[in-house]
C-alpha cells in the first residue's frame, strides 16, 4: 500500500550543520520492474517534444536547476561534468532523440525530473529500513542510507542490493531538497513518479 504523503528523511547533524537546507523526501509505493509499456512511452514521446534544444539550452536559467547546479558547486562538484538530474535528462533528450528509459520504474522517475527540475531515485523497498531513507556522511562523503546500509551516494545511481530487481515488488521513491527548491517541488516530484509508475501499471 502506497505511502501517499511523502515523508521527511533524517538527516545527520553534521549535515544540517554544515549544509542548512539539504534535505530528504520519500514515499514507499507498490512498484516492480517491468517494461515501459504504452503509457509510459506515450507520456515520454510527449516530454520529449517539448524538451527540444532551444528548451535544454535555457534549462540552467530555471529556478530549480540553477539551484542544485549552485549547491553542486558548494560540495565541490562541477555540474557541466557531473550534471544535475533535469540537464541528464535533457541529454538524453539530445543524445537519443528523445527520453528514453530501460524499464517502467526508470521512466517514471524521469517523467518526473522532466516535469519538475527535481530528481528522483527508486530503492527496492525490501531493502530500506521501515523509517526509511536518511541522508547520512561517512568520511566527508554525503550518503542516502538508512541504519542497516547504505543506498546510494548524494545524488548518484543506488548501489548493488539497492536496486530495484526481479523480486521486487515494492519500490521507495526518493528526491533530495536544496536550498532555493520549494518543498512543495519535491512532493510534487515524488507524486508525478507515484502517478506514472501506476499508470504503467506497477
Amino acid at each position: 500500500m502506497s505511502d501517499a504523503e511523502p515523508r521527511p528523511g533524517a538527516v545527520a547533524a553534521t549535515i544540517a550543520q554544515e549544509l542548512p537546507g539539504l534535505t530528504l523526501w520519500w514515499l514507499r509505493m507498490p512498484g516492480a520492474p517491468g517494461p515501459v509499456g504504452e503509457a509510459l512511452t506515450r507520456r515520454l514521446r510527449v516530454q520529449s517534444d517539448r524538451l527540444r534544444g532551444a528548451d535544454a539550452v535555457t534549462l540552467r536559467s530555471r529556478p530549480v536547476v540553477r539551484s542544485y547546479r549552485a549547491f553542486a558547486r558548494q560540495i565541490g562538484l562541477d555540474p557541466d561534468r557531473d550534471r544535475v538530474p533535469a540537464e541528464r535528462a535533457a541529454l538524453v533528450r539530445l543524445t537519443h532523440g528523445g527520453l528514453q528509459a530501460p524499464d517502467r520504474i526508470s521512466a517514471a522517475c524521469l517523467v518526473a525530473v522532466v516535469e519538475t527540475g527535481v530528481g528522483v531515485w527508486a530503492l527496492d523497498g525490501d531493502a530500506v529500513a521501515p523509517g526509511g531513507p536518511e541522508l547520512r556522511d561517512r568520511d566527508g562523503a554525503l550518503l542516502v542510507a538508512d541504519p542497516a546500509r547504505v543506498h546510494a551516494p548524494l545524488f548518484g545511481d543506488p548501489l548493488p542490493g539497492s536496486v530495484p530487481g526481479p523480486r521486487t515488488r515494492t519500490v521507495v521513491l526518493y528526491a533530495v531538497g536544496v536550498p532555493g527548491v520549494p518543498e512543495v517541488h519535491l512532493h510534487e516530484a515524488l507524486w508525478q513518479a507515484e502517478d506514472a509508475l501506476r499508470a504503467a501499471g506497477a
